[in-house]
């Protein structure tokens, strides 16, 4: 049974607008599936196209909010979990409180006066996504909400961390304080490379935080974009998840081990200079709703059985369990309990 609080997430809450889109849709904004961006001008119309053209949904997410809230459904135990980060003071906010609350994560939302709660386009073409974020109140996360007594208490009580490569566009300085209060206190801190525009325009920030980062989590495309970017000449994922997991580490309580998932491939894990492959669960193509969601429900699925103390072979079973949950229904959403022994 997970103690209260052991696990902690800090990231970009944002409210998912979901929806089956066209190709056409796709093109005219410049669009490509399975990509992660941030809204750039361009993309500024195309929120309120989707609500008005297509059968939208709206699912609070963001990817270290879906990991918490898998994870938490899964440990079943009600404020296992704790989740920062910042929201806007309107209704879409006030979703986000509510959807949280429900799911027994306990969220400390550091709420900004100006900018409205933040917000994700997730189109979807033939069961695979593309994610378009419009970051606004999420990018205004501030160290100084963190260091609070009352948030801070949060970090102390948690055993392991995990922050998604996101939020280093956001507030580097909050990853640097968490991540050096884990190394300190030989806790767990984990990642995410999360985006392949993480790897190549964040480079700076991405490589101070990974010293201090004793899981570092990835898709094959992240992977393969991180080796470009340090001019690795390798697109062999596992030799890459390697290589990731031999970087160097400020603190050696903990060795690094490197989880790379490769869609419907088997799952690479990195360790002490050797990888293991685990297959993941197939689904026939028509049981796939959509894939938004399917990376962080993996992480989440990790992370509760990591913070059991359960072996990798476990915690990679149960993410994979949790990512095949998601693929099944529209956005990260899951039934009440989860099904998994």
């Amino acid at each position: 049974m997970a103690s209260e609080g052991i696990l902690l997430g800090m990231g970009n809450p944002l409210l998912d607008i979901s929806a089956v889109v066209d190709e056409d849709f796709m093109n005219k904004y410049d669009v490509k599936l399975n990509n992660a961006i941030l809204a750039e001008d361009k993309h500024l119309p195309m929120y309120e196209e989707m609500t008005q053209k297509y059968n939208v949904e709206f699912i609070a997410g963001g990817a270290t909010q879906n990991s918490i809230k898998v994870a938490q459904w899964m440990l079943q135990t009600p404020g296992a979990t704790s989740y920062m980060g910042c929201i806007g003071k309107d209704k879409f906010g006030e979703e986000m409180k509510k959807n949280s609350a429900q799911a027994g994560v306990n969220v400390h939302y550091y709420e900004d006066e100006k900018a409205a709660t933040g917000t994700c386009a997730v189109c979807v073409v033939g069961g695979e996504r593309s994610l378009i974020a419009n970051l606004s109140a999420a990018n205004c996360y501030k160290s100084e909400h963190l260091k609070k007594p009352e948030n801070w208490a949060l970090v102390e009580k948690a055993k392991f961390y995990y922050i998604a490569g996101f939020f280093l566009t956001v507030s580097p300085e909050s990853i640097m304080l968490v991540a050096e209060h884990a190394a300190a206190n030989k806790k767990i801190f984990t990642m995410n490379l999360s985006a392949p525009f993480i790897c190549e325009f964040f480079k700076d920030v991405q490589e101070k935080a990974l010293p201090y980062v004793d899981y570092v989590f990835g898709n094959e495309t992240e992977a393969r974009t991180f080796a470009k970017v340090h001019g690795w000449e390798t697109d062999n994922v596992e030799e890459i998840a390697i290589k990731i997991s031999q970087w160097p580490k400020t603190s050696d309580t903990h060795k690094r081990i490197t989880v790379i998932t490769q869609g419907a491939d088997p799952v690479v894990v990195a360790e002490d200079g050797k990888t293991t492959l685990f297959p993941v669960i197939l689904l026939p193509k028509e049981k796939l709703v959509d894939t938004n969601g399917a990376g962080d429900a993996f992480v989440g699925g990790f992370l509760s059985q990591l913070v059991q103390g359960k072996p990798i072979s476990e915690c990679v079973r149960a993410g994979c369990y949790g990512a095949n949950v998601i693929i099944q229904r529209s956005g990260c959403t899951y039934p009440e309990k989860p099904d998994f022994n």
